[in-house]
């Protein structure tokens, strides 16, 4: 579990600061894009990163009528925070907590006849009909069911499952590949075959509460497939899902996490010294170094030695030589800032801080998961907890 404050009691080494006023912004202005339907906050992994049960409790007061996590453990933990209302989960391997997600008043998703099998026999137990939501692989080719003859046995047995009461339908549903790509061919094939699989579960008989393609992108540009839910996920959190559909700025949103650290020593050092494994950066001259006591372990990426940025002292510097697992250099120029001064790795970037996205950009990854990853070394420390008003 990340430690949590909403003010610490002595420097940190690092933390990170999450902002739920603007987590509680971000929400409303994603609802307001997509006002015709009902908007889930997605709180897997931790929240990416930035802390599961808070921030559910934000998106819910900013008016999120559902959660979502990627195992049913991540739900079960939300429900055991006391999360009311709707919280569905849809990573499911054999022999999981089908009981306990089924008396917990959990979603369930359901890709394959072996897992309607293990949740029917599982709310046979509990004596509880299951709430469950079928997903259909319209073309990204991971969960979900196939359509032809596979769709049409999951749709036939959890009809019949519904008839002696074991389930209900709640939802219909499906997840796009390409919807970070405007434009991709696969948007509008995605689309067409979700709607052909739903009105073949309705026209069978399935009566869902929602239906729901719409991940964070699609969210943002995709109006025609908000149908009744939109799934918000890296959004939530601020960060644009992708830099060729816009930054964050131009959807009205500000990310939530910002990462800083206190730099632990600078000295000088003559040019020609070698800096950190591998002397992959020598001084080109005199100059002075600091040191940031955070690295891979944190979740800082390796991949970003010798790239990635970093605010000191009013500056942008960038990472001298090879992350460490605990620590890595900045070259200071010459300048000499206190120890303890604030290096602030990322943030909303309207202070003149680097972005997750400037982070992204130097690892060769995405601004998901330079959030995501950092790891449970560094305090989350909430700011806003109360909602004004």
């Amino acid at each position: 579990m990340n430690e949590t404050a909403t003010a610490p009691t002595a420097p940190l080494r690092a933390r990170a600061d999450i902002d739920l006023a603007a987590l509680r912004a971000n929400v409303r202005a994603l609802r307001a894009r997509a006002s015709g339907a009902a908007l889930m906050a997605v709180v897997k992994s931790d929240a990416y990163g930035h802390g599961a049960v808070p921030c559910a409790r934000a998106a819910v007061d900013a008016g999120a009528r559902w959660l979502g996590t990627a195992t049913p453990e991540e739900a079960l933990a939300l429900r055991k925070a006391g999360l009311p209302g709707r919280i569905m989960c849809w990573l499911w391997t054999p022999g999981g907590p089908w009981r306990e997600a089924i008396e917990a008043d959990l979603d369930v998703s359901v890709s394959g006849m072996w897992a309607l099998r293990e949740l029917v026999a599982a709310a046979r137990d509990a004596g509880v009909p299951a709430r469950v939501q079928l997903k259909a692989d319209t073309g990204l080719g991971r969960n979900g069911c196939q359509p032809g003859e596979d769709w049409a046995e999951l749709v036939a047995e959890a009809l019949r499952a519904q008839s002696e009461g074991f389930l209900r339908v709640t939802g219909l549903w499906s997840h796009f590949a390409c919807a970070d790509e405007p434009g991709h061919p696969s948007i509008t094939a995605q689309l067409t075959l979700f709607r052909e699989m739903v009105a073949y579960a309705e026209g069978q008989g399935v009566r869902p509460e929602v239906r729901h393609i719409a991940n964070s992108p699609a969210t943002l540009t995709l109006p025609e497939s908000h149908f009744d839910l939109v799934r918000t996920g890296i959004a939530v959190y601020g960060i644009s899902p992708s830099p060729e559909i816009g930054d964050p700025a131009d959807f009205g949103l500000r990310p939530v996490m910002t990462l800083s650290a206190s730099v632990a020593l600078v000295k000088r050092v003559p040019g020609g010294h070698g800096v950190s494994y591998g002397h992959h950066y020598v001084t080109p001259g005199d100059t002075t170094l600091g040191l940031v006591p955070v690295g891979y372990a944190d979740g800082i990426p390796r991949h970003a030695s010798g790239a990635g940025p970093v605010l000191v002292d009013g500056k942008w510097r960038t990472v001298a030589g090879r992350i460490a697992m605990d620590q890595f250099v900045v070259d200071l120029g010459g300048d000499e800032p206190a120890t303890g001064t604030r290096a602030v790795l990322f943030g909303p970037g309207d202070r003149g801080e680097p972005t997750a996205e400037d982070w992204a950009q130097a690892a060769g990854t995405i601004a998901y998961e330079i959030v995501t990853r950092i790891g449970t070394r560094v305090p989350r420390v909430y700011v806003n907890e109360k909602q004004a008003g």
